[in-house]
């Protein structure tokens, strides 16, 4: 249910504007959302079919899964997206900050997807 009222959340932001000067900006609040672009969809695993998900945004986040995602797989380079932080790490090793969540609202298609910046949370492999 959790999820259900995130996205519901995204969903109303995504019909808002984002202020100019978010634009390419980075999220650092559990909340905050800024306007970007995806700047590259691939597979987790360059060139391995059904290897996951992984999407770089224009402003340097990286979201990744091991599962492929049908919302990104209707995602284009280019479309405007509404990229929010949802949770971040807790006790982690010092300087290693992997296992932020990120949720996306894609503007174009209206496809949704929550996904963590690395494939391991931080202090992991």
């Amino acid at each position: 249910m959790r999820s259900l009222a995130l996205f519901a959340a995204l969903a109303a932001l995504s019909l808002s504007p984002l202020p100019a000067e978010a634009a390419g900006a980075v999220p650092t609040k559990v909340g905050q959302c800024v306007a970007t672009k995806i700047k590259e969809i691939a597979t987790r695993l360059e060139g391995v079919a059904d290897s996951g998900s992984l999407v770089v945004y224009a402003n340097g986040i990286v979201g990744e899964s091991y599962d492929t995602i049908a919302q990104i797989t209707k995602a284009r380079v280019g479309d405007k997206i509404t990229l929010c932080l949802t949770s971040l790490p807790k006790n982690c090793p010092p300087g290693d900050d992997r296992g932020k969540f990120y949720s996306a609202v894609d503007l174009r298609t209206h496809g949704k997807w929550n996904l963590p910046d690395a494939e391991h949370m931080c202090g992991g492999a």
